[in-house]
């Protein structure tokens, strides 16, 4: 099992930028891949990106793509998600996310998750 606690949410203005962060402990932190969710009012949570255990693959949905950015220290077992040109519609709990695999798989569900962190942009 892994533990994971997010930190770095906060309220900005749309434009803004913003660094998510998670720290992991429990398990190999170079052994998985890791994730990051979002969950907006009244909505489902979705995928926001994910990248390998080693950091040299990464992926994003579309809504996100080409203004966030997902990296990781494996010797400090953290995972940042950077979040440019922020939207109003980007407003959400963020949550943290650990794989059981190398790297990530659309069809595939993480097995741990992180307390969440509240993202709020204000237009």
């Amino acid at each position: 099992q892994v533990q994971l606690v997010e930190s770095g949410g906060g309220l900005v203005q749309a434009g803004d930028s913003l660094r998510l962060s998670c720290a992991a402990s429990g398990r190999t932190f170079s052994a998985y891949a890791m994730g990051w969710f979002r969950q907006a009012p009244g909505k489902e949570r979705e995928f926001v990106a994910a990248i390998s255990n080693s950091g040299g693959s990464t992926y994003f949905a579309d809504s996100v793509k080409g203004r966030f950015t997902i990296s990781r220290d494996n010797a400090k077992s953290t995972v940042y998600l950077q979040m440019n040109n922020l939207k109003s519609e980007d407003t959400a709990i963020y949550y943290c996310a650990a794989y059981l695999t190398r790297d990530y798989h659309a069809g595939y569900y993480p097995s741990d998750w992180g307390q969440g962190t509240q993202v709020t942009v204000s237009s």
